[in-house]
């Protein structure tokens, strides 16, 4: 039996490369953009901006969009966008519970401490 590939119906040939390295493509846009966000090179403000014009964009016009390469380069760009929204807040949430921790583990030793001097 013999099999031929099956070409998606309205498929350019841009849509159709893009489509199997799109998420490598995000990762790779997204992770360069949280490493400028976190490195304070790109204003926190500015990239969650830009993440709801991408998502808005992707959901009313890409995803309807007559054409596979506009589809594609739409949900590259949002999912790049979320990524550079989430891991940087992520980032911070990790960041905030370690500092926390630290201060409970300091104060526990300094109540035994204290404790350990009466005695």
């Amino acid at each position: 039996m013999t099999t031929y590939p099956v070409l998606e119906h309205r498929g350019s040939r841009l849509g159709r490369w893009v489509r199997p390295r799109r998420l490598r493509i995000a990762l790779f846009v997204g992770v360069v953009e949280t490493l400028l966000v976190l490195l304070n090179g790109l204003g926190w403000f500015w990239v969650l901006g830009a993440a709801v014009l991408a998502l808005a964009f992707h959901f009313f016009v890409g995803r309807r969009a007559r054409f596979q390469s506009v589809r594609e380069i739409s949900w590259i760009v949002a999912v790049s966008q979320l990524i550079a929204v989430v891991v940087p807040l992520l980032w911070e949430l990790v960041k905030f519970l370690a500092i926390t921790v630290l201060v409970v583990l300091a104060l526990a030793l300094l109540v035994m401490l204290l404790v350990d001097r009466r005695q």
